[in-house]
């Protein structure tokens, strides 16, 4: 697997905050596999890492993310055969380790993740923004379902992100005729938090990402678990789930200093541990 040039995945960490921005603007930041796989090792990084409290995945020029750019990637299709040499069981395993494995990412990511979608979010570009816990955009930003207009099978965990976002009804309609949803509407229909101008979407990023990163970051991180996990189990799996959580996140310094400063009637101070 290549390296991604420094250039196309820029990283800064900045008040507790790791910002990643896909930078290749000229292509729609459509993602290539190697970009793909240094956004996967900078979650994992923000995840390991004490000092990062919360996480912005955005990107610069007039696109998110258009989708995945194959043409970014080795000669072959990422399964180790060329595209015209396939066997059964080849698409599965690219899709398994490719896409699959970028929208894991960000959903088993440990710190909370807020997409600051400035453009066009197409095909595994949408479902990128959709697996973030929060989700801004610009006035000018749209959602579109891509797969359907090359005959394509959504993946990236698309039907399973989508039906848990707006129902399985309206999942199928965005799916079934690939339309562009305008972010007011994207807003609307559940897809996305809060809609900003285009000149105030950093601004708007930073202000919920920093807020992110001064609250009780181990909670933050069970809280995520258990909503994630909430539609796909039952209702005494997930109680019990929330029980655990709740013992385990009791011994946390940031849960005592919650505690003790409701008792001393003073706003906490959280370090995130």
């Amino acid at each position: 697997m290549p390296t991604a040039p420094e250039d196309t995945v820029l990283h800064r960490t900045e008040n507790n905050v790791s910002w990643i921005t896909l930078n290749r603007p000229e292509a729609m930041n459509a993602v290539t596999w190697a970009q793909r796989e240094r956004v996967i090792a900078l979650l994992a990084e923000a995840s390991a890492d004490p000092a990062v409290r919360a996480v912005v995945l955005t990107a610069t020029g007039k696109g998110f993310c258009a989708g995945a750019d194959l043409r970014g990637g080795p000669a072959t299709d990422g399964t180790g055969a060329a595209s015209g040499d396939r066997v059964a069981g080849d698409v599965a395993r690219m899709i398994r380790l490719g896409a699959q494995r970028l929208i894991t990412a960000v959903l088993d990511c440990e710190k909370p993740v807020l997409a600051a979608v400035n453009g066009t979010a197409a095909g595994i570009g949408s479902h990128l923004a959709l697996a973030c816990d929060l989700v801004i955009a610009a006035e000018g930003a749209r959602f579109i379902e891509v797969f359907v207009r090359r005959g394509l099978v959504p993946d990236g965990g698309g039907a399973y992100l989508l039906p848990r976002l707006v129902g399985p009804q309206k999942a199928k309609e965005l799916m079934f005729f690939g339309d562009a949803v305008p972010a007011g509407e994207a807003a609307r229909l559940g897809l996305v938090n809060k809609v900003v101008a285009a000149e105030e979407l950093e601004a708007t990023a930073r202000e919920w990402a920093e807020r992110l990163a001064q609250g009780p970051t181990r909670a933050l991180a069970m809280t995520k678990q258990l909503v994630n996990a909430s539609l796909d189990g039952d209702r005494a799996a997930a109680l019990a789930a929330e029980a655990t959580a709740q013992e385990i996140n009791m011994t946390t310094a940031d849960a005592n200093e919650g505690v003790a400063s409701f008792v001393e009637r003073r706003t906490p101070t959280y370090l995130g541990r």
